[in-house]
C-alpha cells in the first residue's frame, strides 16, 4: 500500500498520500469488525490512502506516542502530523467522513484547503 518516490522527486503509489493508522488487539471485538471496513475503504482509496494497522500489545511504544487510550482508535497522518482521530467503534460512514476532507482530491482539497 505505501509507495516510494523516485529520483525526479514526482510522487509515485500516493507516497504523499495520508496514513491511517489502526490500532488494535486482537481481543477486540469492535476492533475486529472494523478491520473489514478498513480493508475495503484501503482498497477503494488505494491511490489516495494508506491503512496500516498495529497491535497496541505488540508496539506499546507507539501507541503512547498517538495517546491510544482506548481500542479501537483511528489516527490520521499526514505530513508527519496528525489531522484527525477517531476513538472507539466505528462504521463505514464515520470512517470516510475522518478521512475523506484529507485525501487529494477531495472537495477541500479542490478548494484550496487541507
Amino acid at each position: 500500500m505505501t509507495g516510494r518516490t523516485g529520483g525526479s522527486g514526482r510522487r509515485r503509489h500516493g507516497a504523499f498520500s495520508p496514513l491511517l493508522v489502526f490500532f488494535s488487539e486482537w481481543r477486540s471485538g469492535p476492533a475486529r469488525r472494523m478491520e473489514s471496513l478498513l480493508a475495503q475503504l484501503a482498497r477503494k482509496e488505494r491511490h489516495r490512502l494508506r491503512v496500516t494497522r498495529v497491535d497496541v500489545e505488540e508496539r506499546p511504544e507507539l501507541a503512547k506516542r498517538f495517546k491510544v487510550r482506548r481500542v479501537p482508535t483511528l489516527v490520521l497522518v499526514k505530513g508527519r502530523r496528525t489531522v484527525a482521530r477517531l476513538e472507539g467503534r466505528a462504521n463505514a460512514a464515520e470512517i470516510e467522513e475522518l478521512v475523506e476532507p484529507h485525501l487529494d482530491g477531495s472537495q477541500t482539497d479542490e478548494r484550496g484547503g487541507s
